[in-house]
Order: structure tokens, then sequence, then C-alpha cells
């Protein structure tokens, strides 16, 4: 028998599988990992397929060395899966199959962790026999005690009841009553939110709907669904009564969210109602944690994952269900090569092992919605929050008027007094400033000089929390003092402007010097189970203000909160990208929605320069169909996605030079393209090479080459020849392409 195999290597020169003889009394199946020889080395590999006869001469074909698991690590739905994501990114199926695993399984940097256990070697009936005919030792009697009742034991947890236990079971042991093993420890991520009962919710007419609608398409052969509720209308219940029916067909479930912070308190639910079968995945958890949560889940002991983008290749028994929380989020697209969009991904999932897929947003994304209208999926709709209970009260305040009136500090007047209010009745409020840092920049006020990163094209940000408080670069972590005078004219009035997560912190403690503010960022939350600690201290009600950036913003519950502020609302507006209006509209939307969740009415104080701009004004009032039309007719009238594609070649290169000319070359080579099909050339509108909005990013300067595109047959075929001609670039520039990129900076 010989197996085709795909070594780990990423590279085009060994892209094809190689033929290798499988040795008498060994047995693979494809997705097993396996040891093979590689020129002089020993690499690992992935068994594509298995085949009885070879065409190559037998003295060229090598034997493979060993299996590193009994089992094939990637089942059959996901090797397909990674075959696909291969074509569609043009790379090495090495590189998408890396996906299919746990990072640190590779090169065995991590193993199954393992501990020593007792257990009897007689039956329970005659070790209790042998425990009361023992008069010599107190602790021999009591080991076998025990062990009559448990059968096995770790010697850490006997060592709990039995001080000192050695040398009784090295006698015990001699004695032939017990023996000592290895036994397998699972490292289990810890509760950082307290795990709740099941409280048995009586569904709202609005949740019984949407799984009547939903509920066949699990008995069925799937189904695709975009569930948009307003904040607090209870979509997490029907995500919850999916799984359980989900999980009693005898299939797993699968819960993507957006942000890490998210996770813990989503683990919590789930745990609660559905036990030990929940797993989770996500970044900031221990290579040992993960991949044994990874093989609980290989193993069919965990029939529910919940986690961020990455939880989508899970290696789940028998899919049923997929739900994309908070869909609109632009944290499921994965800009590390290879590029995937796990939304694209899910979808392709389910289409493949016939399971349901659920995205659900109080905000979907323009593309979606757009998708439900035209049908691609059943549009479920939830308008009313649970109990009927009311949006929250939002004002908005002209910051305008503020600076007329004296008040240069980030909080407007209206937003003080809330804050004080709610103190008063032992309330809890958060308060959204997109931008972590104390300081937004550093100015000099005689030339207008602005000290930026020397890595980017970036602004670096003033930090409060070290001696003399330094600046840093928050896309590529350089971090240097401020200068005493600008390094342009030598003046010195240098100035520190703008505002960030830690001027809003200092300025909360100065108003409410006695209560307790947690500040959750980047900074912040860079710890092990970081997002968990801040949002359960929270939860307790021990801190009673929360500040922070985005990611407090969508899907967190906490009942007693009663005041949201967002203290800069345009911050998002006017960034040079088509989708500034919609990421506002969905930022202030899904904040304010974190207000009014209990029994006490919510209030919301949205402070702008702005807020006579409708997208503030549809926000304010919750209203997406509006917004929805509004932007849909802008996107029209530009030809904007989705009415048209988007795609970009984007060319990084430490020298300067050597991106100008990279850049030059695959514009030409894409003329080129356009010249060699005129039909091609029928559908672009556009096609330039441009300087993108961050010139300079982690010390390399970036071009790109800028297509848009009306949606055709076309538009795949110059999709396909794009992706092919970036691949073909100089060693001097890194060279990626993007369809309808996250970002346009």
């Amino acid at each position: 028998m010989y197996c085709q195999v795909i070594v780990d290597i990423v590279h085009e020169n060994v892209a094809s599988p190689f033929t290798y003889r499988i040795p008498d009394m060994m047995t693979f199946e494809p997705g097993q990992r396996v040891a093979v020889p590689f020129g002089p080395r020993e690499k690992e590999g992935i068994v594509l397929e298995l085949t009885e006869e070879c065409n190559l001469e037998p003295s060229r074909i090598r034997e493979v060395l060993r299996p590193l698991e009994d089992y094939a690590a990637i089942p059959p739905e996901l090797m397909a899966l990674a075959k696909e994501m291969a074509e569609k990114a043009h790379c090495p199926l090495a590189e998408t199959l890396r996906l299919m695993l746990p990072a640190q399984m590779r090169g065995g940097r991590v193993h199954v962790k393992t501990e020593r256990s007792v257990r009897l070697a007689v039956t329970p009936e005659e070790a209790t026999a042998a425990a009361e005919a023992e008069k010599r030792s107190r602790k021999r009697a009591e080991i076998l005690r025990i062990l009559a009742e448990k059968k096995e034991i770790s010697v850490k947890e006997l060592a709990e009841s039995v001080k000192d236990p050695a040398e009784a079971l090295k006698k015990l042991t001699e004695d032939g009553l017990i023996e000592i093993c290895e036994t397998e420890s699972l490292r289990t991520p810890g509760d950082v939110f307290e795990t709740p009962e099941d409280p048995g919710f009586t569904l709202t007419p609005g949740q019984e709907e949407a799984l009547s609608e939903i509920i066949p398409a699990l008995q069925g052969k799937g189904g695709r669904f975009l569930l948009h509720g307003v904040t607090g209308s209870g979509k997490t219940e029907v995500f919850m009564e999916a799984v359980r029916k989900t999980l009693t067909l005898g299939k797993s479930a699968i819960i993507l969210v957006p942000e890490i912070a998210l996770t813990p308190q989503m683990v919590a639910w789930f745990r609660g109602r559905f036990g030990p079968v929940a797993a989770v995945i996500h970044s900031r958890l221990s290579p040992g944690e993960r991949y044994d949560e990874w093989r609980r889940i290989r193993r069919g002991d965990a029939r529910v994952v919940i986690g961020a983008r990455s939880a989508v290749f899970s290696p789940v028994r028998e899919l049923g269900l997929i739900v994309v929380d908070e869909e609109h989020e632009s944290t499921y697209f994965s800009d590390h090569h290879p590029r995937y969009d796990a939304r694209e991904v899910a979808l392709s999932r389910c289409e493949r092992e016939m399971a349901t897929l659920i995205l659900a947003s109080a905000t979907p994304s323009v593309l979606s919605f757009a998708k439900a209208r035209r049908g691609d999926y059943m549009l479920l709709e939830m308008p009313r929050r649970v109990n009927d209970r009311p949006l929250p009260e939002v004002e908005l305040v002209d910051m305008r008027e503020e600076l007329e009136n004296g008040n240069r500090t980030v909080l407007s007047g209206a937003l003080r007094a809330a804050l004080k209010q709610c103190a008063a009745k032992g309330e809890q409020a958060m308060l959204l400033m997109n931008r972590r840092g104390y300081n937004s920049f550093v100015s000099c006020r005689s030339c207008g000089y602005v000290v930026k990163c020397p890595n980017c094209d970036i602004s670096m940000t003033y930090h409060l929390g070290t001696q003399d408080g330094l600046l840093r670069c928050h896309y590529c972590g350089q971090a240097m003092l401020p200068p005493e005078k600008c390094p342009e004219c030598g003046s010195r009035y240098i100035r520190f402007f703008g505002a960030g997560t830690q001027k809003v912190e200092e300025e909360v403690q100065k108003l409410l010097p006695g209560i307790r503010t947690l500040r959750m960022d980047y900074d912040t939350t860079s710890g092990k189970d970081g997002h968990g600690k801040i949002l359960e201290e929270f939860r307790s009600g021990r801190a009673r203000i929360l500040i922070g950036t985005q990611m407090i913003a969508k899907g967190l519950d906490f009942p007693r909160v009663t005041l949201v502020g967002v203290v800069a609302a345009d911050m998002t507006l006017n960034l040079p990208d088509y989708r500034s209006r919609e990421r506002t509209f969905q930022l202030l939307t899904q904040v304010a929605g974190r207000a009014g969740r209990g029994q006490e009415p919510g209030r919301v104080i949205i402070q702008t320069y702005k807020p006579e701009d409708p997208i503030i004004g549809y926000a304010a009032m919750q209203d997406y169909r509006s917004f929805f039309e509004d932007e849909f007719r802008r996107r029209r009238n530009g030809l904007y996605p989705p009415f048209t594609l988007l795609a970009r070649i984007l060319v990084e290169s430490p020298k300067e030079e050597a991106a100008m000319k990279t850049a030059e070359a695959l514009e030409k080579q894409a003329r080129g393209q356009l010249e060699a099909h005129p039909e091609w050339q029928k559908k672009v509108l556009l096609l330039m090479n441009d300087t993108p909005s961050v010139k300079v990013l982690r010390g390399k300067t970036r071009r790109h080459i800028l297509m848009k595109m009306l949606v055709s047959r076309e538009a795949d075929e110059m999709i396909a020849a794009l992706t092919e001609l970036a691949r073909k670039h100089s060693d001097e520039a890194e060279v990626w392409f993007e369809v309808n990129p996250t970002t346009m900076m």
C-alpha cells in the first residue's frame, strides 16, 4: 500500500503530494498526521489518500516513518474544506491544512498531559477486607478504603485525604493490591464567569416565531438565516434553543463570536445550559488548553464549540448548526495569509455538511441584509425587546456648544450630571471611547508638526502608566519618550491633543472619586483571561463604571447598566473608507443597546460635533431600516459593493523603491490582462495605482492597485487571474490580493 502525503512545508516547489510506501503492520487513513523522510530530514505531513499501485520506480519510494496520532487529526469534511480554500486563495494545500489544527501540534510543541494515578489491582470487596485486616498502617488502610469506593484516583487528589502517601503506596503496590499508572489529565480553561444554572426561560412570541423556521431546517437538510433583532430582543436565547434541538438530534453546533471579550460570558451561558459538552476555542488559551479542547471536540466529547474566528475550523462530529453572532463585525476576516472570511467558511461548511447557518445581528452588514432581501438568506426579524422593555432614551449632545460654553473636558455637562445621578442610585454605567491611551496625538503649536511612528505613517498616542509617560504606536508597538522640543522647528510649544480611554478614566475618577471604575482596552486585557476578569468584576457589581473601546460595545448583557455614554461619536465617521458610515451606525447602535436590559429603563448620551448627521440620528433611534435604505441608495449611486466588487493588490516592502517598482509592474500586467480580454475590460470601472491612507506600516512602504468591477462572470475570471498575478511577485516585496477588503486604509 502507498499513501499520498502533503508535507508540512509552505512552498510552491513542494505544493504537490509525495508518494510514500506504507510499512507492513501499519495502517493509515486520509487526514492522519505522519512523520516522513524528506531529503536528509524528517518532516511532518498529512495523508491525502491511499493507493494500492504506484508508477514510480520502487527504488525512489521511501517509507513512512511512523504515525503521529492513531487517528485522523483532520476529518474528511475539513480536508475537503482545506482543498477548497487552497484553490480559492491559490496557495499550497499545506498552508490551509495548518488552519485545521492547533498550531502547537506542529513540531510536537504540545503533548498530552498525564498525571500519576492509583487504581485497584483487586476487587473492591478484597480491598475492603485488606483494609480491615491492615493493623500496622492507618495510611494503607485509608487508601484501600478510598479506592474501594472510587476504584481509581490521582495521586494528587489522594494526597488531599492522606498526607504523604508515597511509602504507603509503595508497600501496597509490592503487595499487589494496587497499581500506579499514568493517566491523561485535561487542561480545561477556567471559568472566569460564574456558571449560571439553566433558568428555563419562557420564549417570547418573537423567539418562538424565529425558531419555528429554524427547527425544521435543523431536522432537514439545513437552511440559511439572517436573524435581525433589536438589541435586547433575545437573539441569544434563540441560539440556545437551536443548539438544544441540535443536540437532541445527535448533532453538534459551533457558535462564533467576534471578540474574545464576549467568549467568557457566552461560555458561561452555554455551560450553564449544556454542561461539559461545551468547549471554548480562542487565541488567549494556553497551548495546552487549546490542544486539549481541540481533542475533546475531535473525540466527540464536546458537541458545542464557542469561540472566535478560528473556531469555524473545529473538528466537530455531525455538524448541525453554525451561528455567527454579531455577523457584521470585521474581525471575522483574517488578514493573515491565507486570508479568509469566517462567515464564508461557515457557509461553505454548512453547504457541504448539510448544516444550518444563522447569521445574527442587531445591525447586519449592508451586504448580508441585501442578500437576505434578494433571497439568499431567510430573513427573521425580532423588532421588540424581551418583555416589551422600551429601547433606551437617547440624548444627543452638541459638543460645539459645550466648547462655546467653556467646557474643554471630554465629558459634557449632561453626561457628568447623568453619571452622578447613576452613581447616587447605585446603578451601573458604560462609557465608550474608541481610542485607547491618554492623548491621541502630540503636536507642535508653532509649525503643526505631529509626532509620528518611525515605522508607520501613523501619529503616536500618549500613554500614562510609566514613570514619565510614553508615546506608543498602536500598529507596531514602537514606544518613545515625548520630545521636549519640536524636532521640526525647535519650538518648545509641544502640546498634547485629543483623548483616549485613559483620559476618560481620569476624568471620571475626578468626578466620582469613591466609585470603582474599570478600563477595558488592549492595554488592560493583554494578559491571560484579561477580558473575563474585567467583565466579571463589572458583572458582579464590585465595579460600577466600565470605560472601554469598541470591545465593550456589543453582545454584553449587564442588567444593572442604566446609562451608556458615547464620548466621541464622530471618531469613525470621517475615515477614508466607503464603509465608515456603516461602521459608525453599527458601533453607536450596538453600544446604545447595552443600556436598559434589566428592569430599570436605560438612558444613552451621545456626544458629537455633528448631531445633524443622519447616521447619528438613525443610530439614536436604532432605526436600521432607514439607515439601510439611505446607505443602499448611496452605494448604488456611487457604485460601491454590493453593486460592484472592490479588489486591490496590496504591495509592502521595507524599500520604498521596491514597493513602487513592484506596484508599477503589477499595474502594467493587470492592464495587459484587460487588453488581452476585451470582455473583461467592459466590466472594469476603475483601475489605478495609488498610495493607501497609511503609506508606511511596521517599517514597510505600501502601495495598492485598486480595481472596481461590476458583479459578473467576467469579474470572477478577473479575480482568479489577479490572484495568480499577485503570487508572482519580486523577492523584494510582499504582495496580497483582497476582494472587498475590510479596510481600504
